[in-house]
């Protein structure tokens, strides 16, 4: 016979090795499972949600600005949130959509203002709540109600094509028609005053027959075209606030025969559309501006702060370019086969 004292102690080895192991087992996996939620968590974190709001989702403007930012997006490892007003004018749906990007959780948001100041006070919200806000081509007023501005210099490109339309009528009377945005639009006020100071008039100038709202589409700018054209056949010069509403404008000078007797018409944007339009005589000269750009860099920003927390400060000027099929004296331009290379839309 053994001895049972023996025995007792070999079965009390046992019984501890297995609590022992027991309790490996129990700390490995509970290690695994904090592991794993600390994956799951850190993934979560790595995905920085970037908001971009822009005036509507038609204009081409827009649409290249939605497509650079998705792309950076998804270079960058960025999650983009996208939104729009139903039309330029339409701040109440870009309020709500700053207040819910907000709620979201996103590190940033980009967007193109469609009043100066209507958004600002979701803007402030936005702001406290710790979301970085970078305007991008419109500029708030006033301009510190956002973080940061990326944009074409709207008054300069305005200026751009006011000196090439004056140089273009040397020596000839003028009737000066205007389509602008909707009052309030800040990029749309820039580009009508830079266009009066390139064309070396006042806003009180009695050249200007007539300032009508086109709302930056083509179907109202032609009505607005024929209202004015009803005010003052004599126009011989159109300003336009984009190149949608100079294809409107064309419609109309079109319909009442008048393009063909020496009209110019100057605009703004430089999309791939608009460009075509100056190769075929339809509008003599446009600014270029790069919105892609303006969104990638956007992107690039929110991210940044993200990572860092260093936020993107004040006016990052993204470039204009005077688009012309004939180039004038005095008047620094690029060639149409310039604005192909690097129109959009």
């Amino acid at each position: 016979m053994g001895h049972p004292q023996g025995r007792t102690r070999s079965s009390s080895r046992r019984r501890t090795l297995r609590l022992a192991l027991a309790l490996l087992l129990l700390i490995g996996g509970t290690a695994a499972i904090v592991a794993a939620a600390s994956a799951t968590t850190g993934s979560k974190a790595a995905t920085i949600k970037v908001g971009l709001i822009t005036k509507d989702v038609t204009n081409p403007f827009f649409v290249k600005m939605k497509q650079g930012a998705k792309a950076q997006a998804k270079k960058l490892g960025a999650q983009l949130k996208y939104a729009a007003g139903k039309s330029s004018s339409d701040n109440a749906s870009q309020i709500t959509a700053i207040e819910n990007m907000t709620t979201q959780g996103v590190k940033g948001i980009l967007i193109t203002v469609a009043d100066a100041k209507a958004e600002n006070a979701a803007i402030k919200k936005a702001r406290k709540a710790g979301v970085l806000v970078i305007a991008l081509d419109s500029p708030t007023n006033p301009k510190n109600a956002t973080d940061a501005l990326f944009a074409t210099n709207n008054f300069n490109a305005g200026v751009l094509i006011g000196k090439y339309a004056r140089a273009a009528t040397k020596g000839k009377a003028v009737t000066i028609g205007m389509l602008d945005e909707h009052a309030g639009s800040s990029v749309g006020a820039l580009r009508h005053n830079g266009f009066l100071k390139g064309f070396g008039i006042k806003s009180s100038s009695k050249l200007i027959a007539c300032v009508g709202n086109g709302q930056g589409q083509t179907a109202p700018s032609q009505t607005a075209m024929e209202n004015c054209l009803q005010k003052n056949p004599n126009i011989n010069v159109v300003y336009t606030i984009n190149e949608p509403s100079a294809a409107g404008a064309w419609n109309a000078l079109k319909n009442a025969g008048k393009k063909q007797s020496g009209v110019t018409v100057v605009s703004v944007d430089g999309g791939c559309a608009g460009v075509r339009n100056v190769k075929a005589g339809i509008i003599d000269a446009t600014s270029q501006q790069y919105p892609l750009k303006m969104a990638a860099l956007g992107v690039k920003a929110v991210v940044t702060y993200a990572k860092t927390g260093k936020k993107a400060k004040g006016y990052t000027d993204t470039g204009v370019n005077l688009i012309a099929k004939k180039a004038l004296t005095g008047v620094k331009s690029k060639t149409v086969a310039y604005g192909l290379r690097n129109c959009w839309g």
